[in-house]
């Protein structure tokens, strides 16, 4: 029986119904990278496994279940990050939980805009997280691991979608590149029969995230300082997705130059952003009385 989905369900609440049992697939390189490492899990050094598990969201993800799965009832504090989890649940149980893991990439083989679609919100997904990270370890924010995962699962339902509801994804982004004016939350609601925020509220739930990352993903606290590490990291990665001229990017630059008190030419050479760009501005500032 197929796991692709052709028609919108009528709530978020019965989208989270639908993939809160399901098995989350994982990239095909991510299998890969694990395959490899299995024969040594009893000496692998867990940070280097830990860099393996963000590089994809859903395999983030995964482990966050393996962890519910696994607390014991002693456990009265959350765990917030991937190393700790690992080293919580140990290292033979976590590859034992990845035995025989569905892959994306055989999941999507006859949806090949789906699976450009879902590997473009994977980078920008790992572009706002690094972003997001650096950004609170400038600013000695202690909870900048944190907030690199916020930024790295915030997308998370899309990706699901662009998994399971390959045809319903690429309507609402080809809708959304057609009318740029459209609001992302009404294509959303008419294509999904529900907006996507709301579906990973009721997931995060669900699945027992911990309290900071609820806190840091809900679009209601946008404007914690916290949260605004992770929504302004994640803007700019979506507007500089296909190139720096994006007309909403100097709006990101100001905001973020307000967070992190840089000028514009430092932070530019901090994102990467191209030379022409950084050297442009810097002659702007030695310009400006």
């Amino acid at each position: 029986m197929s796991l692709l989905i052709d028609y919108p369900f009528p709530s978020a609440t019965a989208w989270v119904d639908h993939f809160a049992g399901i098995e989350l697939p994982i990239l095909r390189l991510t299998a890969n990278r694990l395959a490899e490492l299995r024969d040594t899990a009893n000496n692998i050094n867990t940070r280097a496994l830990a860099q393996i598990v963000v590089h994809d969201p859903l395999m983030t993800l995964r482990l966050f279940r393996t962890m519910k799965a696994n607390r014991s009832a002693r456990q009265v504090v959350d765990i917030t990050t991937v190393e700790r989890i690992l080293v919580m649940i140990g290292t033979e149980r976590f590859f034992s939980s990845c035995q025989d893991l569905p892959i994306i990439e055989h999941q999507l083989k006859a949806h090949p805009k789906a699976m450009l679609g879902l590997l473009k919100s994977v980078a920008r997904s790992r572009q706002a997280s690094i972003w997001a990270r650096d950004w609170a370890l400038l600013r000695q924010n202690k909870s900048y691991e944190e907030i690199a995962l916020a930024a790295l699962l915030h997308e998370f339902v899309e990706i699901l979608m662009y998994c399971f509801a390959p045809n319903l994804a690429i309507q609402a982004r080809e809708r959304l590149q057609a009318q740029p004016g459209l609001r992302s939350r009404a294509v959303q609601e008419s294509v999904f029969g529900a907006p996507l925020a709301d579906i990973m509220s009721g997931l995060v739930e669900r699945w027992g995230l911990p309290e900071l990352l609820l806190t840091l993903l809900d679009p209601k606290d946008a404007e914690i300082t916290n949260a605004r590490y992770v929504n302004l990291a994640l803007n700019l990665a979506r507007h500089t997705a296909s190139g720096w001229n994006d007309p909403a990017l100097p709006d990101d630059l100001h905001a973020i130059q307000e967070l992190l008190f840089l000028g514009r030419s430092h932070l530019l050479e901090r994102l990467g952003a191209p030379e022409e760009m950084v050297q442009a501005a810097r002659q702007a500032e030695i310009e400006t009385p």
